[in-house]
């Protein structure tokens, strides 16, 4: 078991927010690669640290930041094209693959009546395209890209998620794997779990409880669920 513990959990939550890459699907490696072969053509490489550590972000803020230092102009032509080639490779190598126990941890976490939300920055069309069916209904709320005007890091795709799923926000757990991601939890007024899939812990300072994976916490939030 490999797990950090900064802060303990001393309450029992009424909801438990996960994000989605990284966390319950295992699409991270996937990412990375759409948007390396997308900028390819452009002369622009990028790391997959360079895509891990943007999760959460809008993709328009990512590539602005990817052009930077490059001799491309930014344009509505250049960002469409782009936005589509990425979402095409995407989609033909994509393969869905959830984490180990995360079926099972969701399925006892609701049987015991927690209040399940996803916040994602992807669209309500990648969710469908991301994730499985049966996975995804588990869910009360699903909270995307398309329900906010300021995404990660900002508070509001969490703030949002408390406010719909009516509990405060000091009453949420979120699980997250990603800096932006912790930083909008923690800007909330969430306690915070950030599990190492994509980056290690270094990456993930300001999370309460840092994990390698969903089995390491199953048992924190509630003893009746440990995988």
């Amino acid at each position: 078991m490999g797990i950090k513990i900064i802060k303990k959990l001393k309450f029992r939550p009424k909801a438990i927010i996960c994000d989605m890459d990284g966390v319950i699907v295992d699409s991270m490696p996937y990412h990375f690669l759409a948007w390396y072969e997308a900028l390819r053509p452009y002369g622009i490489s990028v790391r997959c640290f360079d895509v891990y550590t943007r999760e959460g972000e809008r993709w328009q803020k990512s590539l602005e930041d990817f052009l930077k230092g490059s001799a491309i102009r930014p344009s509505k032509a250049l960002f469409r094209r782009v936005f589509m080639a990425r979402r095409k490779l995407f989609k033909s190598r994509f393969k869905r693959f959830v984490f180990k126990g995360a079926k099972e941890f969701l399925v006892c976490l609701k049987k015991k009546s927690y209040l399940l939300g996803l916040v994602t920055a992807t669209t309500k069309t990648g969710v469908k395209e991301i994730m499985p069916k049966n996975i995804e209904r588990l869910f009360d709320r699903v909270i995307t890209g398309d329900h906010v005007k300021k995404g990660k890091p900002y508070p509001e795709p969490y703030l949002l998620a408390a406010r719909e799923l009516a509990v405060k926000p000091s009453e949420c757990v979120v699980i997250e794997n990603a800096p932006y991601g912790i930083m909008a939890a923690k800007s909330a007024g969430m306690f915070c779990i950030a599990l190492t899939s994509s980056l290690p812990k270094e990456f993930l300072k300001g999370a309460d409880i840092i994990a390698d994976k969903l089995e390491d916490i199953s048992g924190l939030i509630d003893k009746t669920c440990e995988l």
